[in-house]
């Protein structure tokens, strides 16, 4: 006797639930703690510091808002890969530290979340140089002002929900790729 098709869709769509992916894709961190800091949402105003977003899993960058190659290009992906995600990007906090003091304002980091389609998605966290210089400097963010353009690493970091840094991303990572790291990290409890 022959089992009914829908039976064998049935029977793929649970082997494709079970071999869902459970390897990282990016560089593996050692684990560690993730550095704590406190800043400001530039957008809403609000105070965000990575130790309360615990029992999160955390996406932490660093942009700038007058870039206009690479940190836009990180922003999309970080919206593609949220929209990936459907309902769970839910259970992720995305952050983006500045790495510039002077020209990242509540204003322009406005416009760069709207233009972005990250609102209520994206906390762009400002703050004072020397409170943002601390932040660069334990996420081994390099940062130099050369007229009017500011150069720093790509470094996409992911925290799980218990503060650990667990893998470092770049700026060419795919949607897929970071929507699939993020679903790994989510599912662990």
């Amino acid at each position: 006797m022959k089992a009914p098709r829908w039976w064998l869709a049935v029977a793929v769509a649970a082997m494709a639930l079970g071999c869902a992916p459970t390897k990282l894709v990016g560089e593996a961190l050692p684990g560690a703690i993730a550095p704590d800091f406190t800043l400001t949402d530039g957008p809403t105003g609000q105070v965000v510091s990575l130790s309360a977003l615990r029992g999160t899993v955390v996406v932490v960058t660093f942009l700038y808002t007058s870039c206009i190659d690479v940190c836009p290009l990180t922003a999309d992906v970080i919206r593609a890969a949220r929209d990936r995600m459907g309902t769970s990007a839910r259970d992720v906090a995305f952050i983006a530290v500045s790495v510039d003091p002077v020209g990242d304002t509540p204003a322009t980091t406005r416009r760069f979340v709207a233009e972005h389609q990250l609102e209520s998605t994206l906390r762009y966290l400002i703050g004072s140089p020397a409170a943002l210089s601390r932040v660069w400097q334990e996420y081994g963010i390099a940062q130099a002002v050369a007229t009017k353009d500011v150069l720093h690493s790509d470094a996409i970091y992911l925290i799980d929900r218990t503060e650990h840094g667990r893998v470092l991303l770049h700026s060419d990572v795919s949607p897929e790729n970071l929507a699939t790291d993020l679903g790994i990290l989510v599912r662990e409890r």
